[in-house]
């Protein structure tokens, strides 16, 4: 059992030190430049056997990296989400696809952010503000809800195009958000009609895109910076715990000593008594 726990230990140190990671970085990355490479017809026509060929091996190499990982980790393997990620990713890649489900291949570029330490800490910052954007979300959707039922009612019956029903309205109204084609597309042409109507897509505007739309942002960004917040506090308790563990086993070595030191000096003076 000892002598299985250390080759688990070492096969786990070798798949985990930095230069397994970056070569597993670096097919990543060649895997996603060959993905790219094989939507060109042109380029498939020249070098598509040896393409596949390349992207087989790489495939294959991901897969004993994950058996590596399965027999170091053992099940606390599946603990870790990041772990079950890539294992998700590799598993759909060996699923044999055709035709318009040939494309999940690409997600095993999506490994690329499990590997990256900055990556990973924006998407677990992403997953963490979830809360806080499905409540911005929720005001969005209710401020829509609003302005959608207005002007369905003010430019409905001049523009059905654009406001004929509430679904129209609400479409139109994102459209405006994103301020795509808004102003010579839909607000003027119904200014040609409704002079006023700059009074609701301003407004609208103002609120909609750059309120509710950075909301979103402040969001991320303060979760962000609370996570960095928390990794440094919890890195200077680590810190403080190395440095107080190693004062006391200083301390403990320094009573030791003088122990020591006592006792010797005792049987030096009884080695003197004696002479």
């Amino acid at each position: 059992m000892q002598a299985e726990a250390g080759l688990r230990a070492r096969v786990g140190a070798f798949i985990e030190s930095a230069p397994i990671q970056r070569l597993i970085i670096t097919l990543i990355l060649i895997n996603a430049a060959i993905l790219g490479l094989a939507t060109s017809p042109t380029l498939m026509e020249k070098a598509g056997p040896w393409l596949m060929n390349a992207d087989r091996v790489i495939l294959g190499v991901f897969v004993v990296e994950i058996l590596l990982k399965l027999y170091a980790q053992g099940l606390s393997f599946f603990r870790r989400p990041w772990n079950v990620f890539d294992f998700l990713v590799v598993t759909i890649a060996l699923i044999p696809t055709t035709g318009p489900l040939a494309v999940l291949r690409v997600l095993r570029v999506l490994r690329l952010v499990s590997m990256v330490p900055k990556l990973r800490f924006i998407v677990e910052a992403l997953l963490k503000a979830i809360p806080g954007i499905l409540s911005i979300f929720g005001l969005l959707i209710l401020l829509f809800y609003v302005f959608a039922v207005i002007a369905t009612g003010l430019f409905g019956y001049s523009h059905p195009e654009w406001f004929g029903h509430l679904g129209r309205s609400m479409y139109t109204l994102f459209q405006v958000m994103t301020l795509e084609s808004w102003s010579m597309g839909i607000s003027r042409p119904v200014m040609e009609t409704h002079a006023w109507a700059w009074v609701f897509f301003v407004p609208f505007i103002l609120i909609a895109t750059f309120t509710i739309l950075n909301l979103f942002i402040a969001i991320i960004v303060n979760t962000m910076q609370s996570m960095q917040e928390e990794q440094q506090k919890f890195e200077h308790d680590t810190i403080e715990e190395v440095v107080h563990a190693e004062n006391a086993q200083l301390h403990e070595d320094l009573k030791a000593l003088r122990q020591e030191i006592s006792a010797l000096r005792q049987e030096i003076s009884q080695l003197r008594g004696k002479d």
